[in-house]
């Protein structure tokens, strides 16, 4: 029988399983047929015995966390657990994850996920902490420590923050590897440039997700960073590895809007929330020494392309564009349409710290001095528009940083520079407007002590 995602009851998490270097992730609709997921890790080490618990509590998580990109197909009222119920800490990170991480999808497809989304619950309260008492407020027991080695991985993005995350690693001598998730000819190109060693792991889609998209599925946005993360949790238990580094900066907390009540924010699976929850559960779950953070989440994004225009090694591989990302080419139009949200706030970000000779170079051509692009900044500036539903700062530094192109002769004459300054920045106080504040960093961040000296090579 034909099954129509729509219209399903129920959502079911089959089972997990690992072997040879490949991780299998099984769900289905109602009574449908099995929806299978693979990873695969490439040259995977056989896994210490000491392990073996950390990596099934992990694996166990991927296939939870990985689930969000079939559980949307159908929206069921219904989610089944193979191997639940689970503990407040883990259904709570989940219902968060789907609830949050989803809020975009939601949002353009017209639906309220709220009161839909429900992991089951265990009633058996968790154990305590050796030599504590039962009582409210008990936190959950710490997983063993592992003895994991000291050594980070660094995913890649082909954009900036990555990279910035790798030189301040690097100017502490950290033991790190560039790793991504995927095919990406860019990535691979950014990777090898860091000089890192490198790891590229694999992820294969259940070929019939895209039968259910063509049958109706609901589609739209998922919170990919959490997949991500649940993969290299995995792998930092098989491969051997105490951190998992992303370079997430701290706007990625900010919402996109607010609609109906809920914040909606396209970097939910970057913000400090979810790496809150996330960092915790591995501690309690996985590992004691298993670390979880974004080196950059102290710094704005005005901040980090600060320290990225430094980096100047990098300007001929790195990419944020996602239009073009599966492009890769000698000239600059090969990595960067020049259209998208993406390109318009690189550019302008990059705008105060590098030439304008140098930027046009990167770009290859003036996004500045394009009337056509008018709308796309606008945009950004959360002038008339909100911010788009993309990696980028907020509005508040994207205003700062056109303020600040505004006041220099060689941008002034540019479309849109002038157009800020005759048509928008009457409208707004200049007070507000300046630069420094948004390059100081925060003291909020979840940095283990190992990887702390790293910050002050950022800013």
């Amino acid at each position: 029988m034909t099954i129509q995602p729509r219209l399903t009851k129920v959502f079911r998490f089959v089972r997990a399983h690992y072997a040879d270097g490949v991780a299998e992730l099984a769900y289905a609709f109602d009574d449908g047929a099995e929806l299978v997921e693979r990873i695969r890790f490439p040259q995977a080490p056989a896994l210490p015995r000491e392990r073996q618990a950390a990596f099934d509590a992990a694996l166990k998580l991927l296939h939870l966390v990985a689930g969000v990109s079939y559980y949307k197909a159908g929206v069921p009222p219904r989610i089944e657990v193979a191997d639940g119920p689970f503990d407040d800490a883990t259904a709570e990170l989940l219902d968060q994850l789907y609830l949050h991480g989803l809020a975009e999808f939601a949002y353009r497809n017209g639906l309220d996920l709220r009161g839909r989304i429900s992991f089951p619950r265990s009633t058996t309260p968790p154990s305590p902490r050796r030599g504590e008492g039962r009582g409210e407020g008990m936190d959950l027991p710490q997983a063993p420590a592992l003895n994991l080695p000291k050594r980070t991985l660094v995913p890649i993005g082909g954009g900036k923050d990555s990279l910035v995350a790798v030189e301040a690693i690097k100017s502490i001598g950290g033991e790190a590897t560039a790793v991504w998730v995927g095919n990406s000819a860019l990535i691979a190109a950014c990777a090898e440039r860091t000089g890192l060693p490198t790891l590229n792991i694999q992820r294969e889609l259940a070929p019939g997700l895209f039968e259910l998209n063509r049958l109706g599925a609901w589609n739209g946005h998922i919170p990919v960073t959490a997949v991500n993360s649940a993969i290299l949790a995995v792998t930092a238990i098989l491969y051997g590895y105490d951190s998992i580094t992303f370079a997430n900066e701290r706007s990625a907390s900010a919402a996109t809007l607010e609609y109906e009540g809920q914040q909606v924010n396209h970097q939910w699976s970057k913000s400090l929330a979810f790496e809150t929850l996330l960092g915790d559960w591995l501690h309690t779950h996985v590992a004691s020494d298993l670390d979880y953070c974004s080196l950059l989440r102290p710094y704005s994004e005005l901040a980090i392309t600060r320290a990225f225009a430094k980096l100047t090694p990098y300007f001929d591989v790195f990419s944020s564009c996602n239009r073009n990302f599966k492009l890769l080419g000698p000239k600059p139009v090969d990595r960067w349409c020049g259209q998208c949200p993406k390109c318009h706030f690189v550019f302008l970000a990059l705008a105060p710290f590098l030439p304008k000779p140098r930027l046009l170079a990167i770009f290859g051509r003036n996004l500045l001095d394009d009337d056509s692009q008018a709308a796309g900044f606008d945009a950004l500036l959360e002038y008339q528009d909100h911010k788009p539903f993309e990696c980028v700062g907020e509005g508040a530094e994207a205003r700062a940083a056109m303020y600040a192109l505004s006041q220099r002769p060689e941008w002034q004459e540019d479309a849109l520079v002038e157009r800020f300054r005759s048509e928008i920045l009457p409208q707004l106080d200049a007070a507000q407007l300046e630069l420094e504040p948004w390059l100081q960093p925060s003291p909020e961040h979840r940095v283990p002590v190992r990887l702390q000296g790293a910050l002050a090579a950022i800013g």
